[in-house]
């Protein structure tokens, strides 16, 4: 395998385990709003929340120009799909 194929696929696997953290983030930053009692620790929460909900749309920016996550072609998203799980089987 060549060092292209094996820095696109570590910089898709980072990226990815950065977005599905980030996403992560604004479902629970969500929560934590709702269930606050506090209005300054709510105040708080919903610049978090916006803050996390911009760095979750950059990312995933970032992700589409490089080519890493199509949500818009889902066909073209799964053969990415496939072909780095084929790629990480025969690593």
């Amino acid at each position: 395998m060549n060092a292209t194929v094996q820095s696109t696929l570590t910089d898709q696997t980072i990226a990815t385990d950065m977005l599905i953290t980030a996403k992560s983030a604004v479902k629970e930053l969500a929560v934590a709003i709702t269930e606050s009692a506090s209005p300054q620790v709510r105040t708080f929460l919903k610049q978090e929340f916006n803050n996390a909900v911009a760095f979750q749309e950059s990312l995933y920016g970032y992700m589409q120009s490089k080519g890493l996550y199509n949500a818009y072609n889902i066909k073209q998203q799964i053969q990415t799909d496939i072909q780095n799980a084929t790629t990480a089987l025969n690593l």
